[in-house]
């Protein structure tokens, strides 16, 4: 039987193909691997010797309405809780828009919109397994061994079973 090694890559339409290549670049820290300006494409990857691109934008973006719900998200992983403080950082001085900081027991979340609106998130894998759905709020302002701490407490009460905390789900407007 075949089977899949991993995702290699998602595509995006979007109206303004300059705003989305800065802010993947300039923000998130992706590399411009290639881009074809007639066909209006912009290929990007976190890592440009393993994967030509993870990441197409592209124009041609129909949908005007930003409330469209187009794409559930797009999710980097961090290799460590320390690169989603900093993007958390990052996000607050660059004033992106910030939806939820979650824990997943499995993950610390922190999702937030693109220029034209699309989620997307950026996470750090916990090593720790619980059954999902698992949502709950995380406070990137403590110090990391708080935040790691509190997760396993969390998980060693909650893993079995998952949890859904009713701020963050509130906070994010996810049903």
């Amino acid at each position: 039987m075949p089977a899949i090694a991993r995702l290699g890559h998602v595509g995006l339409h979007v109206h303004d193909i300059e705003t989305e290549k800065a802010f993947y670049r300039d923000v998130l820290g992706l590399f411009v691997t290639d881009e074809e300006p007639k066909m209006g494409m912009v290929f990007l990857s976190a890592r440009p010797e393993d994967e030509h691109h993870e990441l197409l934008i592209c124009g041609g973006r129909n949908v005007d309405d930003r409330d469209a719900q187009l794409l559930q998200q797009v999710s980097f992983r961090c290799n460590s809780l320390d690169d989603v403080v900093g993007y958390y950082r990052r996000f607050r001085e660059e004033k992106v828009p910030i939806d939820m900081i979650v824990s997943h027991g499995n993950a610390v979340g922190l999702y937030f919109r693109d220029p034209e609106g699309n989620r997307c998130e950026v996470y750090w894998n916990t090593g720790l397994k619980a059954r999902q759905p698992y949502l709950e709020m995380v406070d990137l302002d403590e110090p990391a061994d708080e935040i790691i701490r509190k997760i396993r407490d969390s998980v060693a009460e909650h893993g079995e079973q998952g949890i859904v905390d009713r701020r963050a789900l509130e906070a994010q407007d996810i049903h």
